[in-house]
């Protein structure tokens, strides 16, 4: 099985497959290799109930894969289809409930059940955000420039860079400021008033991330979130038909109709390096792989302390992935239920409560409060759980009548990757379980199956490193020039050849295959240059 490809993709994730996609349609010999059996990495549809149940292992709903990258590679032909998502639904336990509708006067009406001034502000907030979006959104596509290079290259990128920004007023600068550097909470309380929104709109400064709402940078998280795009709807989110790993499997059936090589069970053990230049990698099964350029999608502490010779890499580069923040508490419970739940606040089925997601946030606090447990080295007293049922809309991943029910919840101590605490992860699922109980009564003995997957499982089975689903956490000393190493957010890496672009790097961060598509920009100009250098 030895053999000379143009390129190796490292890690069948959806970069992975994105790259291979992209290099394959524009002519050159390509091979991806995945460690695990089924390509698609955190975003993968497995069957752990048997064959008859169709399980979102992990990442659960799409946003941020861009519209034209789904065009250019033809994904539609291939299976993809995304059915869109309902609003927000935030069942509370004194039986009455919070929505955020897309339609404003709707939700008005909504919001003015808890605070009429929070009903009058929050189509400001919710235009802001927009602006604010339409502003670093494109940001996310773009290759980062080398801030502080002296080099005639890196300076001309630098002023690329300020010119996309001139639009950019005295206000808005300090708007992205606060974004980039504040607390999701600052940000809430500035705005609103009501407990019921402030604990609803700060789940998504926290979601995937070792941070609580008072955590500096956490406003970041939030917008990160916002900037999706689904059919031209910003913020907007959906499940893909058959699951997330129809996502990837559309990604793979592409990349292999443009003549891309994908094998399974096929592990990196090295990344093989000669004088400063990649010449290929070696499988743990002895094969050895012949590339003039290798991208690596995997962790970075994977690819760059366990596949390459640390004497191959400059001092300052290891010291910043040894430094890299992994750290994670989210704790995945997948569910089949008999029934839908029946909430004792909306107990009509309703496609816009049953198909959105449901989130259970009683207050700011109270997630503050699971955030503080965690950080105390205990499993949340009262953990919050980001809620979707995707068998709402697609009857493709339950038998009829059953359902499949994904619920994101936090936090475990992230000490938990590494020392995992079994009975704890139990005990905590089950409080997750109880608050859903609390508010739709009969849910838990509608659980047929059950599939809980803390930290330690998503390190050991999905080789996210800390259980951190971004392959890095979003903190404002993790992102844009930095992510995941000064110099080096342009995709390359300090040896010639090898390239990165997996969640770690910018642009990453949830299911958006930009860095996938960005590295392609880097492999076909760096391989021109090869050949007019020759």
């Amino acid at each position: 099985m030895d053999g000379n490809y143009d390129v190796i993709v490292v890690g069948g994730g959806h970069n992975g497959l994105v790259a291979a996609a992209y290099l394959a349609k524009s002519g050159l010999d390509v091979c991806v290799c995945e460690a695990r059996e089924v390509v698609g990495g955190a975003a993968v549809s497995e069957h752990p109930f048997g064959p008859a149940y169709t399980v979102t292992s992990l990442s659960y709903v799409v946003s941020l894969l861009p519209p034209a990258l789904v065009s250019d590679l033809n994904l539609a032909e291939h299976g993809y289809h995304v059915f869109p998502q309902g609003p927000y639904f935030a069942p509370r336990v004194d039986g009455r409930y919070l929505r955020l509708p897309n339609d404003r006067a709707a939700r008005f009406d909504e919001l003015s059940k808890f605070s009429r001034s929070d009903a009058e502000t929050y189509d400001d907030w919710d235009d802001q955000l927009a602006r604010l979006g339409g502003i670093l959104g494109p940001m996310l596509e773009r290759i980062p420039p080398k801030l502080g290079s002296r080099r005639p290259k890196d300076l001309l990128q630098q002023a690329a860079f300020a010119a996309g920004l001139r639009e950019v007023d005295v206000r808005t600068a300090g708007d992205i400021t606060k974004l980039l550097t504040g607390s999701i909470a600052d940000l809430i309380e500035d705005h609103f008033e009501s407990d019921a929104l402030r604990g609803l709109l700060s789940v998504s400064g926290c979601i995937g991330t070792w941070a609580g709402p008072r955590s500096a940078g956490s406003a970041y998280v939030m917008l990160h979130h916002h900037v999706g795009d689904l059919d031209g709807t910003t913020g907007a989110w959906g499940f893909p038909r058959g699951g997330m790993g129809g996502v990837t499997q559309a990604l793979a059936r592409s990349a292999r109709a443009y003549g891309a090589k994908i094998r399974t069970l096929a592990e990196v053990a090295k990344i093989n390096v000669a004088d400063g230049t990649v010449t290929g990698v070696s499988l743990a099964n002895g094969d050895e792989l012949r590339a003039r350029s290798v991208i690596t999608t995997v962790h970075p502490s994977i690819a760059f302390l366990n596949l390459i010779d640390a004497t191959e890499l400059p001092t300052e580069f290891l010291t910043d992935i040894r430094r890299w923040k992994s750290r994670s508490g989210t704790v995945k419970i997948n569910l089949v239920v008999d029934r839908l739940p029946t909430f004792t606040a909306h107990p009509e089925f309703d496609p816009q409560v049953h198909g959105g997601t449901i989130v259970l946030a009683e207050s700011l606090d109270d997630i503050e409060g699971a955030y503080q447990d965690a950080v105390a080295g205990r499993a949340a007293r009262l953990p919050f759980a980001d809620i979707c049922i995707p068998s709402v809309f697609d009857d493709s991943l339950a038998p009829p009548g059953e359902h499949i029910v994904s619920m994101f919840t936090q936090w475990v101590p992230h000490t938990w990757a590494a020392q995992p605490d079994a009975d704890g992860l139990g005990d905590y699922a089950a409080r997750v379980i109880a608050r859903v109980e609390a508010v739709a009564p009969g849910f838990t003995d509608s659980i047929k199956h059950q599939q809980v997957i803390g930290p330690h499982e998503m390190e050991r089975d999905y080789h996210l490193v800390g259980g951190n689903i971004f392959h890095g956490e979003l903190t404002p000393t993790q992102m844009f020039h930095t992510r995941p190493s000064a110099g080096y957010a342009d995709l390359r890496t300090p040896i010639s050849g090898l390239y990165q672009a997996g969640s770690a790097t910018h642009g990453g961060g949830g299911v958006t295959g930009i860095p996938g598509r960005n590295v392609v920009r880097q492999v076909l100009s760096d391989r021109k240059w090869w050949k007019r250098r020759r």
